[in-house]
């Protein structure tokens, strides 16, 4: 053999990978700085106990959320391409399944709190 020979689905040298493009050292800098700011903003409202629990438990999940949008745009450079119809679906997916199984934990971790017997309650 000659070395010449490609292997299937090999991509020659300074090809596309026909993926998506990757992002820019500009763009991996914003990311990591949302990402910062918004770890910092919880982590300073719970440690200060400047808000209520319940508020700030909102404030921390919805900044969580805010959080992985930004790990979805800058770092896995997902969008509304077609190319990455198949990517999104996949997300969809994985989001209803943890919804699924956060609410169902949640819900059978509160009907055995309500339920429990007069006897095995935690003393104070």
């Amino acid at each position: 053999m000659d070395g010449s020979h490609q292997y299937p689905g090999a991509v020659p040298a300074g090809a596309s990978h026909g993926g998506a493009g990757h992002g820019t050292v500009r763009s991996y800098v914003i990311g990591f700085l949302l990402s910062a700011i918004l770890t910092i903003i919880p982590f300073g409202l719970v440690m200060s106990g400047a808000l209520p629990a319940h508020t700030a438990v909102l404030i921390c999940v919805g900044l969580g959320v805010i959080q992985i949008v930004v790990h979805l745009i800058y770092f896995l450079h997902m969008n509304t391409s077609s190319s990455q119809s198949w990517n999104m679906a996949a997300l969809v997916f994985t989001v209803v399944v943890v919804v699924i199984l956060v609410a169902g934990s949640l819900w059978v971790m509160s009907n055995m709190n309500a339920n429990m017997m007069p006897g095995m309650m935690p003393t104070e």
